[in-house]
């Protein structure tokens, strides 16, 4: 039986989390000889490759590279893989036994398109265990929506015929440090005439408790991502769908980096939805500003 599907998983250093999510993947419904994990490793020191190779699973691949970023890492999947369909997601993500036949499916319904799953935050093994049971009643998304545009091709539960990502010439490397490379993806995929379609029956679950403070980095670095994708294409829309607005710029001048009432906001951070969302933002647009002066 040939391969149908190429799951691409980039990692690095993450072996504790890849002990709990490379069983969910290894375990689905849909058969096993009829698709193949490809963990692209970016040089980890912490046993992942003697981790994966204690598995011994036929369909399990360890893929090694220099570190080019998590875009570099994936590229080296789709190149590797012998799936007609490459499906993408993450070393702190744990699937769902039936995500690999719900995509199948979808790609079934809707042949030469992008699909988009459903993606469940949980803050831990046991709460993954627990949402699974329902796992609709903690959907991020709208299960009535059918299309899903360009900023929600996230590669934590997303799939594409393999021969459509060689075309569009994959990801751009060049998005290094953390953010957008695959909304670029997605955004070009629309732009070749490709819809994206959503599959709610189609679960992962995010599990990846992050500190404030490396929260507030990410949302620097991708601050800085929003810059690099608007001067790639040069497109008025992507700006305004990032945020990178007049109006987020001009309440981030309100609040200036290191003045009392950032450093207020954020000793509330912990505690204060209202307060965190405010604080990630404004590291989100000094991103934005940083790159649009450099």
């Amino acid at each position: 039986m040939s391969i149908q599907f190429s799951i691409v998983v980039a990692t690095f250093n993450r072996r504790d989390t890849l002990e709990e999510v490379l069983p969910t993947l290894l375990e689905q419904t849909f058969p096993a000889e009829s698709y193949e994990i490809l963990l692209c490793d970016a040089g980890s020191t912490d046993g992942t490759r003697e981790m994966v190779e204690s598995l011994a699973r036929p369909n399990l691949r360890f893929l090694p590279g220099a570190d080019s970023g998590r875009g570099g890492a994936r590229n080296r999947g789709i190149r590797e893989a012998r799936g007609e369909i490459v499906l993408f997601t993450d070393a702190d993500i744990l699937a769902d036994p039936d995500l690999v036949a719900c995509h199948a499916q979808a790609h079934a319904r809707h042949p030469g398109d992008a699909v988009v799953g459903c993606e469940v935050q949980v803050s831990s093994f046991a709460q993954y265990l627990e949402f699974r049971q329902n796992p609709q009643s903690h959907a991020r998304h709208k299960p009535t929506r059918r299309f899903l545009p360009w900023h929600y091709f996230l590669t934590g539960n997303a799939s594409v015929r393999r021969e459509i990502l060689l075309d569009v010439g994959m990801f751009d490397e060049s998005f290094t440090g953390y953010g957008h490379e695959d909304l670029e993806l997605g955004y070009r995929l629309l732009q070749q005439g490709l819809k994206i379609h959503y599959c709610p029956q189609a679960v992962n679950y995010h599990w990846h408790p992050v500190p404030f403070d490396e929260q507030c980095r990410k949302m620097l670095l991708a601050g800085r991502s929003t810059v690099r994708f608007y001067r790639k294409h040069k497109d008025l829309t992507i700006p305004l769908r990032m945020g990178m607005n007049p109006l987020s710029l001009g309440m981030h001048a309100l609040l200036p980096r290191g003045g009392a009432v950032m450093a207020w906001l954020a000793s509330l951070a912990p505690r204060c939805r209202l307060a965190r969302a405010i604080v990630l933002q404004h590291h989100y647009v000094t991103g934005i500003k940083e790159a649009w002066r450099e």
